[in-house]
């Protein structure tokens, strides 16, 4: 059956519309995106064979041209909107949190940081480096390692604080596996970090790993 003969309610446009974005399935989403179908097929029913083909909704986003283009009914075209959508939404982050703006949210930090690290398909360490009033001096992506690990410096970190005279930090990495749960490597490193700076009188406010889902340390109580 077609989604124009569908009931309304249950329409991913019109429940968009009546309920909000966060309310959809991925499938409902991604039909949004897609607009229509192939022959037989609705929009949703193609939503969901294309995520059960590249397994889920981020190694679909995260997929290549090539790879994105042999899915049936997808093309150079589709490639070019959602690139586009993804860099819209990237530019969106970007711009909730620019040097000089005051940190009042959490939420904001973990989608700006979500937006930053997510579809890395190798590990990132990353810091944001704040003042004594939790303003952004700077966001930095320090260390770049393989698809299950980054090495991180804490001699590189301290050195990197003192030259932006930062009063505190908060540190994010991606887990490309999408697994955020974090290891007994990330809560060792973490701690090492915590002790060196606060030798030189710097907090650590949070440490953030990004996969599927996010991980704050600090809500875990793990500083």
């Amino acid at each position: 059956m077609a989604i124009p003969d569908w009931p309304v309610e249950q329409r991913p446009r019109e429940k968009l519309l009546s309920l909000g974005a966060e309310i959809l399935t991925d499938a409902e989403l991604l039909a949004i995106f897609l607009r229509t179908g192939t022959r037989g097929v609705s929009a949703v029913e193609m939503a969901n064979n294309l995520l059960q083909e590249h397994g889920c909704l981020r190694n679909l986003l995260a997929a290549d041209q090539a790879h994105f283009c042999e899915s049936k009914g997808l093309g150079p075209a589709k490639y070019v909107q959602l690139q586009a959508v993804i860099e819209m939404s990237r530019r969106y982050f970007d711009a909730k949190l620019q040097r000089g703006d005051e940190i009042t949210s959490a939420t904001v930090v973990r989608d700006y940081l979500k937006a930053k690290l997510r579809d890395y398909e190798h590990e990132v360490f990353a810091c944001l480096f704040l003042d004594n009033r939790h303003r952004i001096i700077e966001y930095n992506e320090m260390f770049t390692g393989t698809i299950d690990g980054a090495s991180v410096y804490t001699r590189e970190v301290v050195k990197e604080t003192l030259k932006h005279n930062a009063a505190a930090l908060i540190f994010a990495h991606n887990h490309p596996s999408g697994v955020a749960e974090p290891s007994e490597a990330d809560k060792q490193i973490t701690q090492r970090l915590k002790e060196a700076l606060e030798l030189i009188d710097v907090r650590v406010l949070d440490h953030f790993v990004i996969g599927d889902e996010v991980i704050s340390f600090a809500e875990r109580g793990l500083l």
